[in-house]
């Protein structure tokens, strides 16, 4: 058992080799791709059928990419077929590849709210920032350098990095089941980091496929965007982890998106809860201090420097905090000078 001084333990420290696999339980493998980013990698499983592999998310769309799951078609899993494609959510490192996949004959499995979102966002290419999405970066107060650099460059297009869905997919819904790797899995429904992101209880409680919604040593990103400016993710996330941590057991052992699979579950769903109170917190304290923008509570919520990297990812994760304490009623806002939103402590 966990002791209570560290109840996370990563029973797999050793990372998959590139293009092969690690057999992690019966029936299920462990990939893992590479990513060209701060966080290198995402982590694939492909799970055997009796007529073939099920595949658990996919990587983005790049020549390198697809060679490697060519590479490991033909060796970890034997030449035999990918007859399944399940993405758990609509972000392009997990979702990249599904249009390839349904192309070599794969049926593809996701929620609906996270279909539409790919499928949606990969027929959306701008060359230049929308009116929208220029007025988000406003709002949010982000730093005029940045904004001028914004505006003048070519946006991120999910369209660069997803190939191409076709019209298409099977719908996964919460409180279903699925039969992958000869096992019965519950799905249960996440929010925060992605709208109706699937997780899957094996109901051996001996696996949890987790995604994104699960993971052991990071918090995964929860982000406003200009799509929905208003939204609460924060609240949702909290919300989504609450209903979740019923269902944790300590034999569980967990396959997340990125990182080591791990055990102790039960422990990391509090902590995952309490993280979030813990920067809540932190920030009604900063915020007491005097009016702020969004950008500008970077520091009582990440506790260190970020970098031209991390900007987007942070300010879309301030925009989250500030957005939940707005909604409770906790904070007040209003137009500064140079239109962005400025928040108060509610009297």
């Amino acid at each position: 058992m966990p002791d209570g001084a560290n109840p996370i333990r990563t029973p797999f420290p050793d990372i998959p080799v590139e293009g092969e696999a690690i057999e992690v339980a019966p029936d299920v493998l462990w990939v893992r791709i590479p990513l060209p980013m701060a966080l290198d990698h995402m982590n694939a499983y492909a799970l055997r059928d009796e007529d073939g592999w099920t595949i658990i998310d996919t990587g983005l769309n790049s020549r390198r990419t697809i060679a490697l799951w060519e590479k490991i078609i033909a060796g970890p899993l034997a030449g035999a077929p990918v007859k399944r494609l399940v993405v758990t959510h609509h972000h392009p490192d997990h979702v990249g590849l599904a249009g390839w996949f349904q192309g070599q004959g794969a049926e593809l499995l996701m929620t609906r709210t996270a279909w539409l979102f790919s499928r949606m966002l990969t027929l959306d290419e701008q060359a230049a920032p929308t009116d929208e999405q220029v007025q988000f970066w406003i709002d949010a107060g982000m730093a005029p350098e940045v904004l001028a650099a914004r505006r003048a460059e070519r946006p991120f297009n999910f369209a660069d990095i997803v190939y191409p869905m076709p019209l298409g997919f099977t719908r996964l819904r919460e409180g279903g089941t699925i039969t992958m790797g000869a096992r019965v899995w519950d799905i249960r429904f996440g929010h925060g980091h992605a709208p109706d992101h699937a997780t899957f209880w094996s109901r051996d409680g001996d696996l949890v496929i987790g995604g994104d919604q699960l993971l052991a040593t990071i918090s995964p990103n929860i982000g406003v965007y200009a799509t929905e400016p208003e939204a609460d993710p924060v609240g949702e996330w909290m919300t989504a982890c609450e209903v979740l941590q019923p269902h944790a057991l300590e034999s569980q052992l967990v396959l997340p998106g990125h990182k080591l699979p791990f055990t102790g579950l039960p422990a990391r769903m509090r902590q995952l809860i309490d993280n979030h109170h813990g920067a809540l917190d932190r920030l009604r304290t900063h915020i007491a201090k005097g009016p702020c923008t969004a950008a500008e509570c970077f520091p009582p919520l990440f506790k260190r420097k970020i970098d031209d990297e991390t900007y987007g990812l942070a300010l879309v994760e301030a925009v989250a905090h500030v957005n939940h304490l707005y909604h409770l009623g906790e904070v007040t806002r209003q137009r500064r000078a140079d239109g962005a939103w400025e928040y108060r402590a509610a009297s």
